[in-house]
């Protein structure tokens, strides 16, 4: 059942990262992202920040697979899967309640329920 489940977050995580790689690219979606405060293409500086969070957010994905079993795990690093699990889990519902607090409708509906399923699937994979 943790399979599945880590199958899951990891698409849930790439949509994410798609969506962080559009913005890095200039995509005009600033009004829904940072609680509406860069209508349009977000500026450089938060476009780089855009593209270090899709490599984050696709460096989670394998993390989650991996402690799952789905995927295997460079050697040596199985000892950091659970804590890494663990972090990703607790990150995700700080994100989850800032998402909750946007002024954006898109971060508080769409972006706070991706980010709420992201960390319960990602404490199950770590408690498994």
């Amino acid at each position: 059942m943790t399979i599945p489940a880590a199958v899951l977050a990891a698409v849930l995580f790439a949509g994410m990262a798609a969506f962080q790689a559009s913005l890095a690219l200039g995509a005009p979606l600033g009004a829904h992202v940072l609680g509406g405060r860069h209508p349009g293409a977000l500026p450089t500086r938060l476009r780089t920040f855009s593209a270090i969070a899709a490599a984050i957010l696709v460096g989670s994905a394998l993390v989650i697979l991996a402690r799952a079993g789905a995927i295997g795990s460079p050697v040596g690093a199985t000892g950091l899967l659970v804590p890494g699990s663990w972090a990703i889990a607790a990150f995700l519902v700080l994100n989850t309640l800032g998402n909750l607090a946007s002024k954006s409708r898109l971060e508080r509906t769409v972006f706070a329920a991706m980010t709420a399923a992201l960390a319960v699937l990602s404490a199950y994979a770590a408690m498994s």
